[in-house]
């Protein structure tokens, strides 16, 4: 499960995980953002993620124009949805394309459910 980039110097592959770490810890940033559920939620039962297992509740799905980011997160009850979505998606884009290099074509947010205190 890697992504490769080939430039005249030579190819760089990068491990999926990696990219996926890099959109969970950028959008932890975020206000508003409680934390990131596992994206498998059959049992209806859903748990925040801790740190070292942000990963999972990020999904890269690669094609030949980029990557596509699904992220699977709970929001604060109290803050405009919209705003905290809009906020999430654009620095998790920014950061993957400056850290990595990689042409994000898309990311999908998918809120799980809203935590109040």
């Amino acid at each position: 499960m890697t992504i490769k980039i080939v430039n005249t110097l030579g190819d760089i592959i990068i491990d999926r995980n990696v990219v996926a770490k890099l959109a969970a810890v950028s959008a932890m940033e975020c206000y508003g953002l409680v934390g990131m559920v596992s994206k498998n939620t059959t049992s209806g039962l859903i748990k925040i993620l801790k740190n070292e297992h942000l990963n999972r509740g990020v999904e890269i799905i690669v094609d030949e124009v980029g990557i596509t980011i699904d992220l699977y997160v709970i929001i604060q009850f109290g803050t405009k949805i919209s705003v905290v979505a809009e906020n999430i998606i654009s620095q998790v884009k920014f950061n993957v394309e400056k850290q990595t290099g990689l042409n994000v074509n898309k990311v999908n947010l998918n809120i799980e459910g809203v935590k109040t205190k």
